[in-house]
């Protein structure tokens, strides 16, 4: 679906022309790497990546999103008016830039569990004190089975987090290919933080409710753990396609 287009002038030049949204850092950044279609008749071989530097005519940072989590990351929209850049701009060679964004994305996958493991952690951690510092009927909550039983799934579900996400990044470590255990592991803990965020909004009760107790802070932050480096939807898409490619 990339609409930015690069066009390549006699002089080995590049006019690009387009727009991309979603850019994490756009309005802080010195540089940027951007994804352009290079030869329309390719599809993903028709794309390549370019170096840009922050001060490039016809480079135009657009207005901040005002997101539901996450808002201390900064993210813009980009649009790119006539941008030429010069033939050196090119990153690697031309027609493989969509490999290279390939190759990226699972690193990020890997980055989002650990992410998502560091969110489930603190939302255990402000459920656990709570839950023994809040009584009813003459004994912490932490005593019924109802909470107890929230902050035991809390826990295994963190341990399998950690193997997980510490599996795959050992294998991208080696150099080896680890799309589907980044996917996995992105899968895993994105899916069951969202649900630990959940159970310990609940475990505060009517406080959980409250910005004083940052867990629903934590909530909206996971959230773009299913969305950010490929949906849920599309690495469930991933994790079958190499589970039917298995011998």
């Amino acid at each position: 679906g990339m609409r930015t287009r690069a066009k390549k002038q006699a002089d080995g030049s590049y006019v690009v022309k387009g727009s991309k949204a979603w850019i994490t850092n756009a309005g802080i950044a010195d540089y940027y790497v951007v994804m352009a279609i290079t030869d329309p008749d390719k599809g993903a071989k028709g794309i390549s990546a370019f170096l840009v530097d922050a001060g490039t005519p016809g480079l135009i940072v657009d207005k901040e999103e005002d997101k539901m989590g996450m808002r201390s990351s900064d993210t813009h929209g980009l649009t790119f008016d006539d941008m030429k850049l010069p033939a050196d701009a090119l990153l690697g060679e031309e027609g493989k830039g969509f490999v290279y964004a390939m190759e990226g994305l699972d690193g990020g996958r890997i980055s989002c569990a650990a992410i998502s493991t560091g969110i489930a952690e603190h939302a255990m951690q402000i459920a656990k004190e709570y839950s023994l510092q809040c009584t009813a009927f003459g004994k912490p909550i932490a005593k019924f089975q109802g909470v107890s039983f929230k902050l035991a799934n809390m826990s295994m579900y963190i341990d399998a987090m950690n193997l997980m996400l510490y599996d795959a990044a050992a294998l991208k470590a080696t150099g080896a290919r680890c799309s589907k255990l980044a996917a996995e592991a992105k899968l895993l803990a994105s899916t069951h933080t969202t649900q630990i965020c959940l159970d310990a909004i609940q475990i505060l009760g009517g406080n959980g409710y409250s910005k004083e107790y940052n867990v629903e802070r934590l909530l909206r932050d996971n959230k773009l753990m299913e969305i950010g480096e490929g949906t849920n939807e599309i690495l469930r898409v991933i994790i079958g396609s190499a589970v039917l490619a298995e011998k």
